[in-house]
């Protein structure tokens, strides 16, 4: 079967050498990007930390870690590319780099892959982070009144400072807390007659109130902050029904979240993106570079044209050559049958293919 190249190109002397410059440039800003990266993945854990408790799966807590090995592994990668870029003009220095290179390239491809991987998750996250928040929000508003119960005495003063630092109040709205018995029984005097009623009222033996807690209440209402019996027209005569929402945050706090960590996630993954962009060009310029400067290992002429290419063959059959190599970089040879080594004649400075 013939085979088939993929992306084959020629190369001048010039033009290997503006290939190496170019991507000297590319690795220099893959470097910057993955230090880019680590700073999002913290920024991103300490988003993610403030309300870690009001979510139940918390799949965006892996979100962080991946961005964070993310940029380490891009730097490392790239900062090694950028010595590697300049060596691979020059025939002699290609030679110390030439067992490397394939290794090189493969890692990453791998790399790559990841990268886009992780780029897709930051965009792919949003119905699980929606689900989580839900029954999070859900569980914690049902333990807001249980201060004196270890694990969960935390729970009022969390999603007290989320409703007034998001601007928004319960699940959905600020009906939800009407659903739920959100006062403390230790606060309940329970020999009056109509706090036993109305825990007789309902079938989950709940008390039930038409109001919700103090950090609903909007700093932009006009008039003190109306939280209890927030449909009886006959207690509040002169409230403003059109204008409730300056008297309550309509929103509710599962959105306001959604907006939040969509934000910085839609951001995040475009930042992911580019930095893919930037590797998948590195890659493509070394691998150029690499079947180049091999082919001019073959030819002898440091100074004539040589071909470059993507793939040589197939993509399985190139696997399966590539792998072959990599495993043969590992067993001892004499330095005259090697098959992975290329030298140089001293004699004539030109390059012997073993």
């Amino acid at each position: 079967m013939a085979s088939v190249m993929v992306g084959r190109l020629t190369f001048t002397k010039a033009e290997r050498e503006k290939l190496a410059e170019v991507l000297w440039l590319l690795n220099w800003i893959s470097v910057v990007s993955g230090l880019v990266l680590v700073v999002l993945g913290l920024f991103l854990r300490v988003e993610v930390q403030r309300w870690v408790e009001l979510m139940e799966e918390q799949a965006i807590l892996y979100v962080p870690p991946m961005l964070i090995s993310t940029g380490l592994a891009a730097c490392v990668i790239n900062f090694l590319g950028v010595r590697l870029s300049l060596d691979c003009t020059d025939l002699n220095r290609f030679l110390r780099w030439k067992l490397l290179l394939l290794p090189y390239v493969c890692s990453t491809f791998c790399f790559t892959s990841c990268i886009l991987v992780g780029a897709l998750t930051c965009f792919s996250i949003h119905s699980t982070l929606e689900d989580s928040l839900f029954v999070g929000l859900r569980d914690a508003m049902r333990s807001y009144k249980d201060t004196d119960t270890p694990g969960r005495c935390l729970m009022k003063k969390n999603l007290d400072l989320l409703q007034l630092h998001m601007h928004c109040c319960g699940n959905t709205d600020h009906r939800d807390w009407t659903r739920i018995q959100w006062v403390s029984t230790r606060y309940l005097d329970l020999s009056s007659r109509a706090v036993r009623e109305r825990l007789r009222s309902n079938v989950a033996g709940q008390y039930l109130m038409d109001g919700a807690p103090f950090s609903c209440c909007s700093p932009l209402s006009p008039w003190p902050c109306i939280q209890n019996q927030l449909t009886n027209r006959l207690v509040h005569l002169g409230f403003d029904r059109v204008g409730q929402q300056q008297n309550l945050w309509s929103r509710g706090c599962r959105l306001a979240l959604m907006e939040h960590y969509t934000g910085l996630l839609r951001s995040t993954g475009l930042t992911v993106l580019l930095v893919w962009v930037f590797e998948l060009l590195v890659l493509t310029g070394v691998r150029y570079l690499q079947t180049a400067m091999e082919n001019l290992l073959l030819l002898g002429d440091p100074e004539s044209e040589s071909d470059g290419w993507i793939l040589e063959n197939s993509l399985a059959q190139t696997a399966r050559s590539n792998l072959g190599i990599i495993k043969n970089l590992g067993k001892c040879y004499q330095v005259e049958v090697d098959p992975n080594i290329n030298t140089i004649s001293k004699k004539n400075n030109l390059p012997i293919d073993r």
